[in-house]
């Protein structure tokens, strides 16, 4: 007999809440093979198994939260048959569509494996949630993958190359949220759907920096002229060159950068007492993922090119929104940019992503008439910009001054090569 023990998970992560069981008792198991998945503050991981055997107990049920170090289940040797599942009070899961969607980034071990008399397919929990969606059957999906894990663009790429086939699924479809009536009104019927783990961390989190925290924002706006030029000029010899489209991120992420090295209380963060005031320059960027607002970071921003910052943001974007990010993806940031101009926002205060002291928030790009001086008016591209900042250490005259060093980088590219 083994215990699957929770493993030590990240410096700042204590526990996590029992996902989804990817194993059921009476399963064969192999070592190195996932067992279950678990949701943390930050990120799903799936634990595996450390020894071959047949599952014999689940300890905890689907939406309990266990700790580092705790026993979650037992395996048992070779055929050993499984022992019934311990009696537990009736317990309110999650709905399985919210804790299932998060992904595990560390590194896989793929295998078919010999479940009773059929054949199973190792896929990712990602994976087999788009097979359920689209009804495919896993068992017939090809994978590239030398070990044979079947992978969520390996059902993408098979739903796109032929129909779609049946499949019974080996865990209950995912249900939609039950409706309950009010007690004073019948009439007014609501629906109450428990609320991720990662979604009640974003909360808190940002309740705590609101109570926390001396947050200002203070606001100004950039002519998009020059950077929208110079895309336009270079965009397809930089395509053609990096293999990477020229952003607006690599411009801003620039702009920051300069700005913080001349205004380093901004890239600062208060540790008891004590300011730490930070010499490197780790740019979170905040991305917008299905299960709720991430901000992986690009390490080092000031020692990358254009090109190499706006292929680190692709990459993690892409990370984040295939839930392949790990905990190592989201820590350490200094500095925070956020864009809700992808969305249409023309104006904003961004809260702080504490323990950082500043973010900046930028928006639409908007066409308006400005003032080119006492008798000319043009329309111009123009970006209301606006920077949250921690007033117990940044001065309104260094932020301020802050955000127009970031407005007279932009509006000066070429700049961006000398300072950024």
């Amino acid at each position: 007999m083994a215990e699957i023990i929770v493993p030590e998970l990240a410096e700042s992560i204590s526990e996590g809440t029992i996902a989804q069981w990817l194993k059921q008792p009476g399963d064969q198991v192999q070592k190195g093979e996932y067992i279950v998945e678990l949701e943390t503050d930050k990120v799903n991981v799936e634990i595996i198994s450390e020894v071959d055997g047949i599952l014999s107990k689940q300890l905890f049920d689907e939406g309990d939260t266990v700790k580092v170090g705790e026993a979650i289940a037992v395996v048992g040797e070779g055929s050993e048959a499984a022992a019934p599942a311990p009696a537990a009070e009736e317990k309110v899961s999650p709905e399985p569509a919210q804790t299932a969607e998060a992904v595990q980034a560390a590194p896989v071990q793929s295998e078919q494996v010999q479940t009773g008399s059929k054949h199973k397919a190792i896929a990712s929990p990602a994976a087999r949630k788009l097979a359920r969606e689209k009804g495919i059957n896993l068992d017939a999906v090809p994978t590239a993958d030398p070990l044979g894990r079947v992978r969520v663009q390996d059902v993408a790429s098979f739903e796109n190359n032929s129909q779609p086939v049946p499949v019974k699924s080996e865990s209950p479809a995912p249900k939609a949220p039950e409706a309950v009536q009010t007690s004073d009104n019948p009439s007014k019927p609501v629906e109450r759907v428990k609320m991720s783990r990662r979604r009640q961390t974003i909360a808190k989190r940002l309740v705590e920096v609101q109570h926390t925290a001396a947050m200002l924002t203070t606001f100004n706006e950039v002519d998009m002229t020059a950077i929208m030029n110079l895309r336009n000029r270079r965009k397809d010899s930089f395509l053609k060159n990096h293999d990477v489209k020229l952003g607006f991120m690599s411009f801003f992420t620039k702009a920051v950068v300069g700005a913080l090295k001349q205004f380093p209380l901004l890239n600062a963060e208060i540790q008891g007492d004590e300011l730490v005031i930070k010499k490197f320059y780790d740019v979170g960027i905040a991305v917008s993922a299905e299960d709720g607002l991430v901000v992986p970071v690009v390490r080092d921003a000031d020692k990358l090119t254009f090109a190499e910052i706006e292929k680190e943001i692709g990459h993690l974007a892409n990370k984040a929104r295939s839930k392949k990010l790990a905990v190592s993806d989201l820590t350490g940031g200094t500095f925070t940019i956020t864009n809700g101009g992808t969305f249409g926002s023309l104006l904003s205060t961004p809260i702080l992503n504490a323990p950082q002291v500043g973010i900046l928030g930028m928006h639409k790009i908007q066409v308006r008439p400005v003032a080119i001086d006492a008798e000319r008016m043009e329309n111009r591209p123009m970006m209301y910009l606006a920077l949250s900042y921690d007033h117990r250490i940044v001065d309104g005259k260094e932020a301020v001054s802050f955000l127009v060093k970031v407005k007279d980088l932009l509006e000066d590219p070429e700049s961006l090569l000398l300072e950024g």
